[in-house]
């Protein structure tokens, strides 16, 4: 089954052509931008996704035989999507990314409502999540809500594009509203956070028997591929990434290496104990989760220390790193350099990256080795915090392209770390989910054995060293707190 599986991420669009067996034929890659007009805020112009998606597409479609089998989507979660009853934009999309909500989200968690809503569906809150934003636009900008008809997620709004219709995947439902019970909206949540006014927008949901839908004529023509063609809403990017990495069975996990530095585990049920953290999202509907801790700052950390060095690439400053001992001369970094703070493994939206220990004798290559090991340690924070017994953790995202880091990931986790083969893992997630909505696969776990590639290995060998490190990163970080509200404070 030939496929065009689309890939939607925040700053760029790519759509690969993937052979009957998985083989990538091409991919095609286009850029979108983020607009961020006021401090803390980051939107998207909606058309300009669209656009470059429907070119992505028209492109890969040159690379097969003949038009795909099926075309299957996945894209960037989380944000609003805002479009009114013709499908037309009301405004700029709100990213997963924006802080404006951040004050509201901090309100809720005074009043205890993060707290029971996690305890409801295993999901914590954060600023750019629809729940906040909503609540934000319903404070500040009610018009736009009026005029709105669906509030949908970039996936929501592509496949719209593609289809006519106004749905959620199922992982996009999940957080916040999703009973994880009945796969639906849960009506008490959404009067939980107050937007029983707004519970109008909230789209259908699509779970597993409901992802295809025929490629409308509207969209045919500008793909240049025939109307009819079957189109699968396949789980957000976090998700369809878990799942072209291999991590389709109960006990793997998924490191992706992006904007979002993302740890995840597969799990059977669902589980809303311990301290609040992360995201809880539907992988399928045979009763597999993840638990996802999509943090603020990912590989943005890299590129920003890299900048801030002087140096030209992120290869350059992990060839710098290399050149400081393990634990970076005493030197200790939180990572949180994200303006809307930290969302997980814990949410604090004053949180701010701080440099521990610094002295004279600490040089670029200490300061270099200290981000790759926070970042490193902020991963092992996340599989603590999932409580989860993890046997492998499979790598992916452009950060996975440094041997460095991939090293230190199983250094500091004590988890075997795999690097994928494949480099399109998020398509290759579509692709997946999409034989599987088509009965060309029975299950992900079937599909995941059959086409993906596992590649190199990394087994842990200094993992004493940083669990003690470790250590010393949480009591830093519980001293940092106090600072952060002094800080914050100054910001109000």
């Amino acid at each position: 089954m030939t496929s065009i599986s689309i890939d939607a991420g925040t700053t760029a669009i790519k759509a690969v052509a993937h052979a009957d067996d998985g083989t990538e034929l091409a991919v095609v890659r286009g850029a979108v931008g983020v607009q961020r007009p006021r401090t803390g805020w980051a939107e998207q112009d909606m058309a300009e996704v669209w656009r470059e998606t429907a070119a992505a597409v028209r492109e890969a479609a040159r690379h097969l035989p003949g038009p795909p089998d099926m075309i299957a989507l996945t894209a960037q979660g989380d944000g609003c999507w805002l479009v009114d009853a013709d499908g037309a934009p009301t405004g700029p999309a709100v990213l997963w990314s924006d802080g404006r909500a951040a004050p509201i989200v901090d309100r809720w968690r005074d009043a205890g409502i993060l707290d029971e809503a996690f305890r409801a569906n295993g999901s914590l809150t954060f600023p750019g999540l629809p729940n906040a934003v909503l609540a934000w636009l319903a404070e500040h900008d009610p018009d736009r809500l009026d005029r709105s008809h669906a509030a949908l997620t970039c996936g929501g709004w592509v496949f719209h594009n593609l289809t006519g219709l106004f749905a959620a995947d199922e992982s996009d439902a999940s957080a916040p509203f999703l009973d994880p019970a009945t796969r639906d909206y849960a009506p008490r949540l959404v009067e939980l956070f107050g937007l029983s006014r707004a519970a109008r927008l909230l789209p259908q949901v699509l779970g597993d028997g409901r992802r295809a839908a025929a490629l409308r004529p509207e969209a045919a023509a500008a793909l240049g591929l025939p109307a009819g063609v079957p189109v699968v809403m396949a789980p957000y990017d976090v998700a369809s990434t878990a799942i072209g990495a291999g991590a389709a069975t109960a006990g793997t996990g998924c490191a992706i290496l992006g904007t979002t530095l993302c740890t995840e585990i597969v799990r059977t049920g669902t589980d809303t104990s311990g301290e609040p953290a992360g995201l809880t999202v539907a992988l399928d509907s045979t009763g597999q989760w993840l638990r996802v801790y999509p943090t603020l700052a990912g590989t943005e950390v890299i590129d920003w220390a890299t900048a801030m060095l002087g140096l030209d690439t992120p290869e350059e400053l992990g060839d710098l790193a290399e050149l400081a001992p393990p634990g970076a001369g005493g030197l200790v970094f939180l990572p949180y350099l994200s303006p809307a703070g930290e969302r997980a493994p814990f949410l604090d939206t004053a949180a701010r990256g701080t440099f521990w220990g610094l002295t004279l004798e600490h040089d670029r290559e200490h300061l270099a080795r200290a981000v790759f090991e926070g970042l490193s340690l902020t991963i092992k924070d996340c599989l603590a915090a999932s409580g989860a017994a993890v046997d492998e953790l499979r790598l992916c995202g452009g950060g996975a392209g440094s041997d460095l880091w991939c090293r230190m990931i199983a250094d500091a986790t004590g988890v075997p770390a795999v690097r994928t083969a494949d480099t399109e893992i998020g398509a290759k997630g579509a692709f997946l989910s999409g034989l599987v909505a088509t009965g060309a696969e029975p299950d992900l776990a079937t599909a995941a054995a059959k086409y993906v590639r596992p590649g190199d290995r990394f087994e842990p060998e200094d993992a004493g060293l940083y669990d003690d490190l470790y250590a010393q990163f949480l009591a830093l970080r519980d001293v940092a707190r106090a600072g952060w509200r002094v800080q914050a404070g100054r910001r109000g």
